[in-house]
Parts: C-alpha cells; sequence; structure tokens
C-alpha cells in the first residue's frame, strides 16, 4: 500500500515538474510518465483521467493552506505579523519547491476551464480571504483612526506576492524570493497599518 501512494505522490510532484517546464498546455500524460519510468496506463490505475490528475496537483498545491492558518492562529502574534508570517510560510514553500510556483502563475488558465474553475477560485479566494480577515483585525487592533480597507488590502498583499513571485520566476529565480517579498511588504504594511 504504502508503495502505491508513494507512486501516486511521485506522480503528482512530477506533473507538477512538468507545467513548470512545459506548461499547462503542454503537459502529457506520455511525458510524465516516462519521467516517472511508468506507463501511461499506470498513471491511469491511479488517476481516471487527466482532469483527475490536475486536480489532485491543485489539492497538493493548496493542502498547505489550512496548516498555515492554523498555525499562525495557535501564536501569539499582532495582525501584522500574523500576516508577515503568512507570506513568510509561502515564500520558503515556494524558495524550497520553486515549480510549485508554476500552478500560482496558471490561475487564469485554470479558471478558464470549467473543470478546474471552481477549485482554483476556491483556493484563491480562501488565500484571500485570509489576508482579509487579518486586515480586518488591524483595524481595530491598531485603532489609529486610519481608514483601512481590508479587501483592498488584501488584494495588494496577494497581488505583490504573485508579482513578485513571476518576476522570481521570470530571472530564472536569481533573487532570494523571501527577502524581497517581505521587504516589499513590510513596506507596504507600513503604509497602511503604521504601529
Amino acid at each position: 500500500m504504502e508503495n502505491l501512494i508513494h507512486r501516486r505522490d511521485s506522480i503528482i510532484l512530477t506533473t507538477i515538474e512538468v507545467i513548470n517546464e512545459l506548461g499547462l498546455q503542454g503537459m502529457s500524460t506520455r511525458e510524465i510518465a516516462q519521467r516517472v519510468g511508468i506507463s501511461e496506463a499506470t498513471i491511469f490505475k491511479h488517476f481516471k483521467s487527466k482532469a483527475e490528475l490536475i486536480m489532485a496537483v491543485l489539492d497538493h498545491y493548496s493542502q498547505y493552506d489550512a496548516d498555515i492558518e492554523a498555525s499562525v492562529r495557535h501564536k501569539s502574534l499582532s495582525p501584522k505579523e500574523a500576516i508577515l508570517y503568512i507570506v513568510k510560510a509561502y515564500v520558503e514553500l515556494y524558495e524550497n519547491y520553486p515549480p510549485i510556483t508554476a500552478i500560482t502563475q496558471a490561475y487564469d488558465v485554470l479558471a478558464c476551464d470549467p473543470q478546474f474553475a471552481d477549485k482554483i477560485k476556491h483556493v484563491f479566494a480562501t488565500r484571500l480571504k485570509l489576508f482579509e480577515n487579518y486586515a480586518e483585525e488591524a483595524k481595530a487592533y491598531y485603532g489609529n483612526g486610519r481608514e483601512i480597507h481590508s479587501d483592498k488590502l488584501a488584494n495588494i498583499i496577494l497581488g505583490l506576492c504573485n508579482t513578485i513571485c513571476l518576476n522570481w520566476r521570470l530571472n530564472g529565480f536569481g533573487f532570494s524570493l523571501k527577502d524581497y517579498t517581505l521587504s516589499t511588504l513590510i513596506m507596504t504594511l507600513d503604509a497602511f497599518i503604521p504601529e
């Protein structure tokens, strides 16, 4: 049984690597099978269709979302610190496993496919809502009389993270994603949520 689970995970991870290198449109079960060292038929023993395989990739991509949220809830962090903690967790994951960022950059393509639209919208909305919740908490926590539009601030945070990630990918992962993202985020948060 353990070997079957390992094989399934290997197929998912290889699919992410193929998407990273060839894009969604270039992904084929033949290429994945060749890289894993199995037959295409073996892929379809684990996944009924290519769509089910992509759905498994999306599940893998979003599997840490709940863990990150639970982890931040167990810490005694200010809303600003919580936002930084969440972003740090994601960028550390991305730096340790750059191919996964191909999924972040494929949101639009995935959202256009009816098979994946609901799933990718859910992943995106969950991440956006997490930032929105902490931006909302910042209003009460800091009480600085400044108008904080939590929905807009959440979009700014997620947007800067995704844009910096794209820049990192386009520049061959040639700078520290973590350092650049966190310093940019601190500068942004200081403008909106001064302590």
